[in-house]
């Protein structure tokens, strides 16, 4: 199976990241896709972030009725801060009968040069890019001659993590924004107030 990697801390998972999620494993040819709850992100500061395992239950909850799309807790137990090349060398032994491709929003295309190994993750991963309003894709030699990127026309979010939490904290109904199953257990446990 060709399986691909979307990486994030999830805190919350939102209906943006199951849009992206959902459309890269409708319209490619990704089999599926493992949404990767990261404990530690070498780019963000740990403190704003909920526990490991209540943002994995959120996941858990958000993917449960969409058969391509599977949480996964793999960086949990591996040393910290995480690196996705060590990740994706893990995971390759753990799971030497599937294939592993990134996903990412362009502006972390934009920034890929700069990741530990980068050079590794550019040569040996197929990469699936998702536009950004935001940003705009740099073309670098680099990729152009070593890497296999596949840009998928997925629709353009804006929406953030950050905005939810702001706007909790700041007592709005962001309920659209989150999947029914999410906001519930958000707003059972008083998460982000």
């Amino acid at each position: 199976m060709k399986i691909g990697l979307f990486f994030g801390t999830f805190n919350p998972i939102h209906v943006g990241h199951l849009i992206i999620a959902n459309h890269m494993a409708e319209y490619s040819d990704l089999d599926q896709v493992w949404v990767v709850v990261t404990p530690q992100s070498p780019h963000k500061k740990k403190q704003s972030l909920l526990d490991n395992h209540q943002r994995l239950e959120m996941v858990y909850r958000a993917t449960k009725a969409y058969p391509k799309l599977k949480p996964s807790a793999i960086e949990f137990d591996l040393p910290q801060p995480n690196y996705t090349v060590h990740t994706l060398a893990y995971l390759e032994e753990k799971y030497p009968e599937h294939r592993f491709a990134l996903i990412m929003g362009e502006d972390n295309l934009n920034s890929l040069p700069k990741w530990k190994n980068a050079d590794v993750l550019i040569k040996g991963y197929p990469i699936y890019v998702y536009p950004r309003q935001s940003s705009e894709l740099k073309k670098t030699a680099v990729f152009e001659k070593e890497a296999n990127i596949t840009k998928i026309d997925a629709p353009i979010m804006e929406l953030s993590s950050t905005l939810i939490r702001q706007s909790i904290k700041s007592g709005k109904n962001i309920r659209p924004m989150l999947p029914a199953a999410v906001w519930d257990y958000l707003d059972e446990m008083n998460f982000y107030k």
